[in-house]
């Protein structure tokens, strides 16, 4: 191998220090690990207003969160297809839905506390291995972007991905990030306000006679804690349940190479292959060149004779693709696949949150497990609870209408403004169609009738700011949210919708 920095592209970046737990404390809730998790949990919980207090037995940033390359996605690791065959369509659904909640949540909390982590949203690609059975390759992902167009997501089937040039599905609106700048000013927000971030401080044991937390000669009470440690310690949920949730669980080494490129080599964009191991890639865009991250190579942890050859077989299939390569870090990180391909996060005892199985979406699940476990605490329900549940039994091939049920929940309210717009021409309407469109920055509902006349109202329902669909059907505005229903001009046909749908006067940029 060349000679690189063995440890992790992001490390040069420096993190603020926090000092050891001295005293007994009381708050909220307890954070055990600063990782995605645990900071974003802990961030979160404060945002709500409540005191938390964040354990970290080494320096905040976590170990695998550091290792990770940041693919922030709701593409799951196992196919949506094995996901509708061992789960269901609405619980596949349900946990692709929850991928885009969790980046939509990055994405807020990056726009609201101004944070700089080169957060952007990109295309993810996941594409035939070279190597492989291309041509029976294409066919499945074909079937993988059409499934993934009916279930409401944005899919495509490419026939040449950049880069790679092999059939593949495109994914649009996934994202990535620094995770060392982002979790630096997360920690730097929990922190303060009565509210805490200790390093340096392990959690000698989960209290079991009183809510709380031993730390060394300390005790931290709360009445929620959550064991945010990327393979959870057993707390209180006792070595029966422990060892049984362990079982569960599989422990895999990944292995990952960064290095320069020239600027403008390729599209900054996620792309992931269809080999097994997989083998994925990460291209940003850094200052005067472009930054790639290549990493595979998996095995289960422990079982390589030679971890050198993992990374040199890395090394020798990366700069087989890019020739100009400049190689300048290499790192290996831990991930945790489930026995069934889904991450587990609740409760694993009382008060008491745990999550871990992240697989490949670290980031993704992370911040998810960060969503529920805010939840837990402020006893909201969480449309995802079951699915993810630890002990789950009853979610696997069940029919359940789940977004019918959960439509109160802060994301499938705000779902529809997430969603991305139709078009964004008139122009674009056939007779009797109506879509969703940005116009002049607003989501405008615009419909064509039978004449060929067009009416332009605002999208937004006017009972609880939700955003209408079309009903093709029936030609009207409907609300997914409670129901409401509008005719093409916007008048209410039936509520709970008192106002109809503001008209929007045409301009120029409506046409």
């Amino acid at each position: 191998m060349a000679q690189i920095v063995a440890a992790p592209y992001w490390m040069d970046v420096e993190m603020p220090s926090f000092s050891r737990l001295d005293r007994n404390l009381d708050v909220d809730s307890i954070v055990v690990g600063g990782g995605i998790t645990g900071l974003t949990t802990a961030y979160l919980l404060k945002r709500a207003g409540r005191r938390v207090a964040v354990l970290d037995r080494d320096r905040i940033g976590g170990i695998d969160t550091m290792a990770t390359t940041a693919h922030v996605t709701c593409v799951t690791d196992l196919d949506l297809s094995e996901l509708v065959s061992t789960f269901g369509r609405d619980h596949a659904q349900a946990a692709w839905d929850a991928g885009l909640a969790a980046i939509d949540q990055i994405e807020t909390i990056v726009a609201d506390e101004s944070i700089a982590c080169d957060w952007a949203r990109v295309t993810g690609y996941k594409h035939a291995a070279r190597d492989g059975d291309v041509e029976h390759a294409a066919e499945h992902l074909k079937e993988e972007a059409r499934l993934a167009r009916e279930l409401g997501f944005s899919a495509r089937f490419v026939d040449e991905v950049p880069v790679f040039g092999t059939p593949g599905v495109a994914y649009d609106e996934q994202g990535r990030l620094h995770p060392r700048k982002y979790l630096a000013q997360l920690a730097s927000l929990v922190n303060g306000d009565g509210s805490f971030v200790f390093e340096r401080t392990a959690c000698d044991e989960v209290l079991s006679d009183a809510p709380g937390v031993k730390a060394g000669q300390y005790v931290i009470r709360a009445p929620h804690v959550v064991l945010a440690t990327h393979n959870p310690l057993m707390g209180k949920a006792g070595m029966v349940k422990a060892t049984l949730l362990q079982t569960k669980l599989y422990l895999y080494t990944s292995y990952v190479i960064g290095g320069r490129m020239p600027a403008g080599s390729m599209p900054e964009a996620l792309f992931w292959d269809t080999s097994d191991p997989y083998r994925y890639l990460r291209v940003d865009r850094v200052g005067d060149h472009d930054y790639i991250i290549y990493g595979g190579e998996d095995h289960k942890t422990g079982q390589a004779s030679d971890p050198r050859a993992c990374f040199e077989r890395l090394e020798s299939a990366a700069t087989a693709l890019f020739p100009r390569l400049d190689v300048t870090h290499a790192w290996s990180g831990q991930v945790i696949e489930t026995n069934d391909g889904l991450p587990y996060i609740g409760e694993t005892a009382e008060a008491q949150f745990a999550a871990t199985g992240f697989a490949g979406n670290g980031t993704t699940f992370g911040t998810l497990a960060a969503m529920m476990a805010r939840d837990a605490a402020l006893g909201v329900n969480n449309p995802w609870s079951e699915l993810f549940d630890v002990g789950r039994t009853k979610v696997k091939g069940g029919a359940w209408d789940y977004a019918k049920e959960n439509v109160d929940y802060p994301y499938y309210l705000l779902k529809g403004w997430l969603s991305r717009p139709e078009g964004r021409s008139v122009r674009e309407l056939e007779r009797g169609e109506g879509k969703v469109l940005e116009l002049d920055g607003r989501r405008v509902a615009a419909s064509r009738n039978r004449q060929g006349k067009v009416s332009l109202v605002s999208a937004v329902c006017t009972h609880m700011g939700c955003i209408v669909g079309w009903n093709a059907a029936e030609e009207t505005w409907d609300c997914p949210c409670h129901g409401s229903r509008f005719r093409a001009n916007g008048r209410v046909m039936s509520g709970p919708a008192e106002s109809p749908l503001e008209p929007i006067a045409p301009s120029p940029n409506t046409k």
